[in-house]
């Protein structure tokens, strides 16, 4: 289980500054466009909250889950979610609905929350300093499976940064966000 000891304190970690960031938004900030152009804020808020629900599910091994309307309930359901995969079993063997080892998909969540963190503080104009070492993990598994996640509709086309660009830019850079993105024009 040592994934799960190196990986359960990074989820944690990022799963919890994220709902940090998702407390701090205001109603008038939900039309608010994002880096990731296919979400304005409440869509951002919304796909978090499917993902806490799905990774949930998918830790008890059970089907993915379909996105259901907007709640206003990410914290609640991330805490939920990470209850799920505190759990040794859920680290064993590969997912029935996603046909992959169940520490991909930990690290799947990883890169979610890690990359959807900064595209809502980006959008909403709050602080954000993701943690070096899931960066790290981040950037690592996402360089294996970039091409699959472009094929599944997950990742966009790269978005090139300087090759000695910090390890989060380059994050950004393969799964295709600009780093340099703002809400505001200038």
């Amino acid at each position: 289980m040592a994934v799960m000891e190196d990986m359960m304190p990074l989820m944690t970690h990022a799963t919890e500054r994220t709902a940090g960031l998702v407390r701090a938004v205001r109603q008038e900030q939900l039309g608010l466009p994002t880096p990731c152009a296919k979400f304005d804020v409440k869509d951002l808020l919304n796909h978090l909250e499917w993902v806490a629900e799905m990774f949930e599910s998918l830790a008890r091994k059970g089907p993915r889950t379909e996105q259901g309307a907007y709640a206003g309930d990410f914290p609640e359901r991330a805490e939920r979610m990470l209850a799920a995969w505190s759990r040794p079993e859920a680290w064993e063997g590969t997912s029935p609905a996603m046909g992959l080892p169940m520490p991909a998909l930990a690290h799947m969540y990883l890169v979610d929350m890690v990359v959807h963190g900064w595209d809502l503080a980006r959008a909403t104009g709050q602080e954000y300093e993701p943690d070096p070492e899931a960066v790290s993990r981040a950037l690592h598994f996402t360089g294996q499976m970039v091409e699959m996640g472009r094929q599944r509709g997950a990742f966009g086309p790269p978005v090139p940064v300087p090759a000695d660009a910090p390890p989060f830019d380059r994050l950004l850079g393969i799964i295709g966000r600009d780093p340099s993105w703002t809400c505001r024009p200038g």
